[in-house]
This record gives C-alpha cells, structure tokens and sequence, in this order.
C-alpha cells in the first residue's frame, strides 16, 4: 500500500527554541547527516513514532556548527534529490487510486497531462452520500486544459456535508499537490483551486487554510461556512478563511436564484473579505453575482471563470500577511512558524526591509511562534530586529541552521524554504 504522508509540518512539535537539544554531544559527520535527512524524508508523519524521530533527528541536525553558504548548497541539493524520489501520482489521464484499496482514494488527471505550466485541483459538488469526482473532471478539465494546466479531480474520502475537511481529505488533497508538483515539476506558483458547490466550500476552505501555496482560488456557487447568531441570522462565516486571504486572488460565483446555496453565505464571505480589506489593506477579489442562474455553473461556463485567474501567481513572501490558525498540523505560513497553533488567533506580520525588520502583531498568546528568515527576506549583513507588538524581541544576525532548512523545505518548495527562525512568542 503506498503510504501517505500527510504534510511535512505536522511531525515537527518542535520547541520554541530552534530545533536545539540540551544534550551536549558530537556533531554528526557528513555521512551521518545524509543518512538523517534520508530517513527524516522518508517518515510518516502520521503517527507518533514518526513524529517524534521527526523531532529527534531536527535536533541532531541542530548540534551542527551554523549553516556556511558552502554547506547549505551541498545540503539543499541533498535534500531536494531526497525529496524528488518521494512517491509521485500516474501522469496518465483518467481514473487512478492513491491506495490498492480501490475503495477510497480515487483521483482522476485531466487537463494538459504532458507539459503542464500550472496545476489545477477541482473539487466536486455532493453532500452526505453524494458527490463524484467524475463530475469535477467533466465541469473542469476543458478549462484546465485550456490554460496548459493540468487537472487533479480527487473524490472525497466520505461523502458527508463538509466532505472537503472530514476524514482526512484535507490531508490527502495537499499531498496529492505535493505529488502533482514532483511528478510533472511544475511551478510551484502555479496552483489553483477551483469547484462547484460543495466543491466552492472546499476551494474556499483548502485555500484560506493554505494560502501559502496557492496562486488563486474561483469558488463557483458554494461559500465557507455561515456562522449564525441565536436568532439564526447569519452574521459571519466560519474562521480560518477570510483572514488568511489576504494575498491571494479570488473570483466568486453566485447566482442570487440558487435554491441549493442561497447567496447569503457568499455576500457574508464577501462582507467579510471587505472589512478584512479595510483592517489590514491587501484582499484581491472579485464578486461576480447574476441572476437566473440557480445552481447551474457561471455564464461562459469555467473555461472564461478560469481565464479571470489565469494570469496569476502565487506571491509566496508577502510584505504583509495575516493568519489565523486553524489547524493543528499546518505549523508554517509563508514565513511564519508557529509550535502548536493558537486556534482563531490573529497574527499579523509585516516586512520592512529598508529597516531591516519584521513586526508581528497579535492580541492573542504568541507561545511558540517564530519568524522565519533568509537572505533573500532580510539583509543578514545588517542587524535584523524583529518586533512583537511594538516591543523588541530579536536584535542580531540569525543562526543558520540545517534543521530549519530540512523543516521548511517540504516538497521542495523553495520559496517556502528558510534557513533560520527568531522565536517571538512567550
């Protein structure tokens, strides 16, 4: 059975101090750490015993000396030639599995399969009992194939109301990107999330949870869920999406007719995106609302909804961005690394880079959260200063560390990668 392994960042636990351990032992050689990096890729990171020789092997890495540029592109090639042999999906176009077991795992590639500039993941519609990947692949994979990109239809792994985030099909669908990017090397700025009902929930969803990795997302007829107060009016939407949006590119759907989505919870989406616009400046959307259309897909059908994003790429380091946590495993956020996620915190972090700087900003407990950091972020020949709401918390040169560069560099998403983190919290 071929193993998930669910995203690098859920077996980290790691303590608010970079990756240290209290023992004080010899370093490990050169052929030692290969063998650490290899058998650090190769972990599940589902299950405890994984997890915490995750968190052993960080620590070992971190009794090396601080990263030399020199070493750093011996050790960054390692580790991409590590994570390229990582299992990838069938390129063949059509229905395929990700496990023997053909009960569940279903998937199906669509779009431009051979030389793909982007990469495409369509959710489907569907509800408790309902919903089939087939029908994704038909509304979307002539869109994708139309833009060059290639289409990744997967089925949810139980068919209930929130399908998109039940029984693990969350995980599943950002390894499934993972693999997508190994096996056709696609551009990791590259990547959207589309889908129509139920499928709008999930790219709204999957796309506020990780941001970080995608270029835009196109929610057709289906919205985050509504929150609603005791005398049932709905007055927001669910955390964890809004907020974390801000540097992203969403075009909404919504017919004002639709009786199987009412457009109440997408204005409130939209309402929502408006005063996060207001508060912290950023949010690049588009709410295309029409009438007559019940719940049939947009006029033009998805082949002109996608041309309304087609242009876009991620902007992976961001000069400002928000998160509010809410996930346990999802522990990095652009440049952002935070232990154990404080639920519906919000963090804001700005980049100054003519001061040489980053100012974090929260109400909430920051235990546990760290800046991530490279040179190409901020000027490590100048004194880097990192503030928590207005106060000073790091004043120096960063620590390179081959811990921080293994941990950040998951799929082998460079613009994700770092190479030290200045812990802000507690």
């Amino acid at each position: 059975m071929t193993a998930l392994r669910l995203p690098l960042l859920l077996a980290l636990g790691l303590a608010a101090a970079p990756f240290r351990s209290s023992s004080r032992v010899e370093a490990p050689d050169a052929k030692e750490v290969k063998q650490l990096i290899a058998e650090y890729v190769e972990l599940d990171g589902r299950n405890r015993a994984g997890m915490e020789r995750q968190d052993e092997i960080l620590a070992r890495l971190d009794e090396l000396p601080a990263l030399t540029d020199r070493d750093r592109k011996k050790w960054s090639d390692e580790i991409e030639k590590r994570w390229e042999k990582g299992p990838k999906l069938e390129k063949k176009s059509g229905l395929h599995y990700f496990w023997e077991d053909a009960s569940k795992g279903l998937y199906i590639v669509g779009g431009e399969s051979k030389r793909p500039k982007g990469l495409f993941v369509g959710m489907h519609g569907g509800g408790v009992g309902a919903g089939d990947a087939g029908s994704s692949a038909s509304n979307w994979s002539a869109a994708a194939s139309a833009q060059d990109w290639v289409g990744i239809f997967p089925e949810v792994l139980e068919k209930t109301e929130r399908g998109w985030t039940d029984s693990g099909t969350e995980e599943w669908v950002m390894e499934l990107v993972e693999r997508a990017c190994r096996t056709w090397k696609i551009d990791r700025d590259r990547v959207f999330f589309g889908g129509h009902s139920m499928g709008g929930y999930g790219t709204w969803t999957l796309g506020g949870h990780h941001a970080d990795q995608v270029a835009a997302l196109t929610p057709s007829a289906g919205a985050p869920t509504p929150v609603r107060n005791a005398e049932g009016e709905l007055i927001d939407v669910e955390e964890g999406v809004v907020p974390n949006l801000r540097n992203v590119r969403i075009v909404i759907y919504q017919s004002d007719d639709d009786p199987n989505v009412p457009p109440d919870a997408n204005r409130a989406a939209v309402q929502a995106l408006e005063r996060a616009r207001e508060r912290w400046g950023g949010y690049d959307f588009e709410y295309w609302e029409v009438s007559g259309r019940k719940h049939d897909l947009p006029p033009g059908g998805t082949t002109d909804f996608l041309a309304r994003v087609a242009d876009r790429r991620r902007d992976a380091r961001p000069e400002k961005l928000v998160w509010q946590p809410v996930l346990d495993w999802k522990r990095q956020f652009y440049w952002l690394w935070w232990d154990e996620p404080l639920r519906n915190a919000i963090v804001v972090a700005e980049l100054d880079r003519e001061a040489n700087e980053v100012r974090v900003e929260s109400e909430q407990s920051l235990k546990g959260l760290s800046v991530l950091l490279d040179e190409q972020l901020l000027d490590f020949s100048r004194e880097v200063v990192v503030r928590v709401n207005g106060a000073v918390c790091f004043r120096g040169t960063p620590r390179p560390s081959l811990a921080v560069l293994l941990a950040t560099s998951g799929g082998v998403d460079a613009a994700r990668t770092y190479v030290a983190r200045v812990p802000v919290g507690d």
